[in-house]
């Protein structure tokens, strides 16, 4: 039994690597760190991507094209197509397809696209999608056979469409009323992974999506008091808004089209009385400032805004990029100051991080020492590990702060970058689309160097006993590479954020250097 536990023994062997695998955790923390961010990276967009997958319609429902010659009506900053009871051809003046496009972003175009408006009575008749309106600019009129008289007043404050329908009852009976109204339209943009897109409904208080593969599969319903209901793409939406009460809401795919739909509950007119409901129409870009003002009518539509999971992170990100924006007029220099900001904040934890850097290099000779010292006696070696930390006042975490707190600001900065719809045609130096990856791939190749010197700056150029330093620190230098590979399709704003922080680190380095002895 002597002979087997002596120094030279195999146990004692085993012993000793035991303890190595786990001082491992305080020498590659920084590694570690990394691995976690590629995975969270690839977890993140692969639970957020869109996928169709097409699934048999079932109840196919088959939408009859209408007989009524459209009529166009022009507004500051939408003009749109009215037929009847429906809109359609939503262009929107201030925002261009893309950056080389001169033609103007068109929603709800094409074949069997767009939002009717109308009311369901078994006691008299109503307008139908043939009715032909009596046209006077952007008021509609028109009676039926029983003296029942329908006026449609359109009113557009900027983004929003207010259709206003009285009904009069000039008949000798009551009536009965039920309004609807409903989106149809074909599949959007599912090129975003991280962006919500598809169905969207608010009701009862809370707002639910249904992107485009969920709609495949089956169908949603809800019930409520007043609520909203349409479809969210990328940079746009198409929202609609009764302000009826007793609403039943429903999305669905109805074969290759798409249909959100809101069915309020009967309202009775008297005879000789007459009755008017508002419903609202939101057609425009996703932006929050757009939005918020839309929402006085539209109720949810300013929560349809994604920011993620890290909005508290993404929103003040947003706001702070555009209100650079407003001093500096561009983007691109907006981006490189909020990241110099954030870098200027974090200066005393990323010192720590340095500093705590440095110090675990020094270190490393007292705890291969420990090691060979107390292999035998793991208690022994861990108080004296402590005590080397306790010296040089450094733990293994220190080191990775930084980088915890760089990833929820990476991805909320991502998020933030493709849901700005200035920032799909911000132009910065050769890139026309800081939304968009950047074509020449200066950027990337740019961001993978800085990361390659900001490393370097790190490393310790002594050559290390410790075979699981040495072995991580031949792994670590392909770290820029494969950054540079998964940078190279993100968007240029992004890869231009850390860039920029990858240069003040390296002169932030160069400061702690010579002010730490």
């Amino acid at each position: 039994m002597v002979s087997y536990l002596d120094n030279n023994s195999g146990f004692n062997s085993w012993s000793a690597m035991q303890q190595q695998k786990q001082q491992k955790k305080s020498s590659s923390g920084f590694f570690k760190w990394m691995l976690i961010f590629l995975l969270a990276w690839w977890v993140f967009g692969s639970f957020f991507e869109s996928k169709n997958v097409p699934v048999e319609p079932q109840n196919t429902v088959i939408v009859e094209n209408s007989t009524v010659e459209p009529v166009k009506i022009d507004a500051d900053k939408i003009s749109f197509d009215v037929q009847g009871l429906r809109v359609a051809n939503i262009a929107l003046k201030e925002h261009l397809k893309d950056v080389k496009s001169t033609e103007k972003v068109s929603l709800l175009d094409g074949e069997n696209n767009f939002i009717e408006i109308g009311f369901l009575s078994a006691d008299t008749q109503t307008p139908n999608i043939n009715t032909k309106w009596k046209m006077n600019n952007n008021n509609m009129v028109w009676d039926n056979k029983d003296k029942i008289n329908f006026t449609r007043d359109i009113v557009i404050d900027d983004y929003v469409i207010k259709i206003s329908d009285t009904i009069k009852n000039n008949s000798k009976k009551e009536i009965s009323l039920a309004p609807y109204a409903r989106v149809i339209r074909g599949m959007g943009d599912v090129k975003s992974a991280v962006v919500e897109t598809g169905g969207v409904v608010y009701a009862n208080s809370d707002l639910d999506y249904a992107n485009w593969n969920k709609l495949n599969k089956k169908s949603y319903a809800y019930s409520t008091v007043r609520g909203s209901f349409g479809f969210a793409e990328q940079y746009w939406e198409t929202v609609v808004s009764m302000d009826t009460n007793d609403q039943t809401i429903s999305l669905k795919k109805n074969g290759e089209l798409y249909l959100a739909d809101g069915n309020a509950a009967p309202v009775k007119i008297a005879a000789g009385k007459d009755i008017t409901i508002d419903t609202y129409l939101f057609a425009g870009p996703r932006d929050s400032k757009t939005l918020n003002k839309a929402s006085e009518h539209i109720p949810g539509l300013s929560e349809t805004m994604d920011y993620g999971w890290f909005w508290f992170f993404a929103q003040p990100m947003l706001w702070m990029i555009n209100w650079l924006f407003a001093l500096v007029g561009n983007y691109g220099v907006a981006i490189i100051l909020m990241t110099l900001v954030l870098r200027f904040l974090m200066w005393p934890l990323t010192r720590k991080s340095y500093t705590s850097t440095m110090a675990m290099q020094r270190m490393q000779p007292e705890m291969q020492r420990v090691q060979k010292l107390y292999a035998n006696d793991k208690a022994r070696m861990q108080m004296e590990m402590m005590k080397i930390y306790q010296t040089h006042k450094t733990s293994p975490m220190s080191g990775c702060l930084p980088m915890l707190i760089q990833i929820p600001i990476f991805f909320a900065l991502y998020k933030a970058l493709l849901i700005s719809v200035p920032m799909r045609s911000a132009h910065f130096l050769w890139i026309s689309d800081l939304a968009a990856m950047d074509p020449y791939f200066i950027l990337p190749i740019l961001m993978g160097v800085t990361m390659w010197i900001q490393q370097a700056l790190q490393t310790d150029k002594s050559k290390s006993n410790n075979n699981m330093m040495a072995s991580t620190q031949r792994v670590m230098k392909w770290m820029p590479v494969v950054f540079t590979v998964m940078f190279a399709w993100m968007p240029a704003g992004l890869v231009l954020y850390w860039t920029v922080s990858n240069i003040f680190g390296i002169v932030q380095m160069q400061i702690i250097k010579k002010t730490i002895k």
